[in-house]
This record gives structure tokens, sequence and C-alpha cells, in this order.
């Protein structure tokens, strides 16, 4: 009975008897190193006169979005990216205008504004990363 008291009052690691919140406790630290939550920002996109418009509501249109952007310029094409098989909209289109003075007035005027009952974001398109090729394609030449 003594041999048992004193198992349960102390141990070499931590106190026993005490069940999981000591246990928890005898841990000085956490073993594992714990992921970073520093989120680099890409940089701005280079003033253009393609836009980026996201935050789209899925019953905007296309026309809906060229209409909306017409107001601060000459708007050469929009275009709202769709579902290819519900043909809602993905949430975001472009819209490109004639020059880049009438692409700054549209961010200006649209960033942040509301379309079809959305906030929507209106900034400068970004280049479209180049697309790697597949593993299995053949190169050209190589023949």
């Amino acid at each position: 009975m003594a041999m048992r008291a004193a198992a349960i009052t102390t141990s070499a690691n931590f106190p026993v008897g005490r069940g999981l919140r000591s246990l928890y406790a005898s841990f000085s630290s956490f073993p594992f190193n714990l992921p970073q939550s520093k989120v680099d920002k890409p940089p701005p996109a280079e003033p253009s006169t393609n836009l980026f418009v996201s935050g789209l509501s899925k019953r905007t249109t296309t026309e809906g979005l060229r209409d909306a952007f017409a107001k601060f310029g000459e708007v050469v094409h929009a275009k709202v990216v769709t579902d290819r098989v519900s043909g809602y909209s993905k949430g975001f289109g472009f819209v490109k205008y004639a020059t880049l003075d009438e692409a700054a007035a549209g961010i200006k005027g649209m960033d942040g504004q509301f379309l079809d009952g959305w906030v929507i974001f209106a900034e400068y398109a970004r280049e479209r990363a180049p697309i790697p090729p597949l593993n299995n394609a053949s190169r050209q030449g190589q023949w």
C-alpha cells in the first residue's frame, strides 16, 4: 500500500494522479515547429488597359459588366468567366479599355463598389504564367 501511494504522488517526470492535465503541463515546449503565418503579398501589377475584376455575383453577365465599366471610358472588350456546366459566373472577369487613363478611371470608379448586390474589386490584370509542358507530351523536333 505504501508503494502504491508513493507511485501515485511522485514520478521521475511528472506528478502522477492528476490525469492528462499534468501530462500536458510537464512538457516545457511544443516539440514541433509551427508554420509561420507570414504571407508575402505579390507586387502590384503594372498599369495596363486590361483590368481584372473579382467578387462578381453568379448572376453578373458580360453585358452587365460592360455597362457598369462603360461609365468611365470606352470599353473595348468585357468578359465574365463562366462555369462550363452551369453557365454561371465563376466570380471574376476582365475588362479592357482603349487607353491607360480610362483604365485608371475604371479602377478608381468601380473598385469597392456594388454590382448586382456584391462588392467588386478592380485592379490591373497580371500576365498569365507560362503553362508547363505535360510530362508525357513529346517535344517539337524530337522525332
